[in-house]
């Protein structure tokens, strides 16, 4: 009887002791799931707050409350609908996305800062890869972007017009010329000239206004209101741009005579070069366009992802080694974005030495004698 007893006083010890195991192990998984999920959702606002960081805007945002409050001001939205012509408003009538705008009897909303025409209920369909299927507008807006290259613009015709009034009266420079006198002498002497040769002049006023403005945009880019300018690849094609044209027009007979019919080379190569010095053409500029937006854009990546591990770890080796990397990063970032201005200018007095370049070649001198 008594072996029975503790048999069966055993088998319930040990029936307990598996069913609390289980329950501490269900208990273990809850938790970690619950961890999981969290750090999940945390991974997720933080690259969508990147995305968002890097996306041009229909508003000027300073900061976003914990509630979710914008705080900052609205910007004019000019768009054109094929069906009701232009329509003109500010962006806090469509509160940041969340708010369905009727307009000549029309409903448009805002779906990641672009502008799509739909009901009044504002209804969004999407395709397969959940992108809008709505028409979408011409947005001709003042747009984040758009405002921080009028202000760059004001500000160059600013420093760089009162410069020229105090050279009038002295040619010593006083005020702003102390900074970027040196700045213009170095572009002049160490890229115009040696790149370009007796012709730089007609292309110095170019490059002096294309490093300058990238100069001042990546540096507005550094701040800390989500000013990416240069990391929109729409700007660095427009600036990539004007690089091409001005070389195309510009460019003497020697030039496109290397390109349609290479001197000093047998006919049948002269044919096979031709393909090849056309597909030079667009390549030259789309270099010039990856390099700078490609490097803006990764710099502001980093940064934020730094930034974006503090709330992802959440303990104090996170909240004392990313801020200091980021400081490091940020300081580099500086010099990135003198550095890229210089590239762009120096290729483009490059772009503008070929294109300028006289008879003389090494070939064409043996295949001359």
């Amino acid at each position: 009887m008594l072996k029975r007893v503790v048999l069966l006083v055993g088998f319930l010890s040990t029936f307990s002791l598996a069913v609390a195991n289980e329950g501490a192990n269900a208990g273990h998984e809850a938790v970690a799931t619950a961890v999981v999920s969290e750090a999940d959702q945390t991974k997720k606002e933080n690259q969508e707050f990147i995305k968002h960081h890097l996306m041009d805007a229909h508003s000027f945002d300073l900061m976003v409350t914990k509630s979710g409050e914008h705080i900052g001001f609205p910007l004019p939205v000019i768009f054109y609908d094929q069906e009701n012509g232009i329509h003109a408003m500010m962006s806090s009538a469509f509160h940041h996305g969340e708010a369905v705008v009727e307009s000549k009897g029309a409903h448009y909303k805002l779906v990641h800062e672009k502008i799509y025409k739909t009901d009044a209920q504002g209804t969004i369909t999407e395709d397969e890869h959940h992108h809008p299927t709505n028409e979408k507008m011409l947005d001709l807006s003042i747009t984040k972007s758009v405002l921080i290259i009028l202000l760059t613009s004001f500000i160059m015709i600013w420093i760089f017009g009162s410069m020229a009034k105090s050279y009038k009266k002295s040619l010593v420079p006083t005020g702003a010329a102390k900074l970027f006198e040196p700045l213009v002498l170095f572009i002049r002497d160490e890229i115009a000239k040696p790149n370009i040769g007796a012709k730089h002049g007609k292309y110095l006023g170019y490059l002096l206004t294309i490093f300058f403005f990238i100069l001042f945009l990546n540096v507005f880019g550094l701040s800390p209101f989500g000013i990416n300018v240069t990391g929109n690849i729409a700007i660095t094609a427009a600036l990539a741009m004007f690089t091409f044209l001005i070389t195309q027009f510009t460019a003497n007979k020697n030039y496109w005579g290397h390109i349609f019919w290479m001197p000093g080379l047998p006919w049948p190569m002269k044919i096979i070069m031709m393909p090849i010095e056309l597909m030079g053409l667009i390549i030259k500029p789309f270099a010039l366009l990856i390099r700078l937006f490609a490097n803006m854009s990764a710099g502001h990546v980093i940064v934020m992802s730094l930034i974006a591990m503090i709330y992802f770890f959440k303990n104090v080796i996170a909240g004392v080694a990313f801020p200091l990397l980021t400081l490091v990063l940020y300081m580099l970032e500086v010099l990135v974005a003198f550095l890229q201005a210089y590239i762009f200018t120096m290729l483009s007095a490059v772009y503008f030495g070929m294109a300028n370049e006289e008879h003389g070649h090494e070939g064409e001198e043996g295949a001359l004698h």
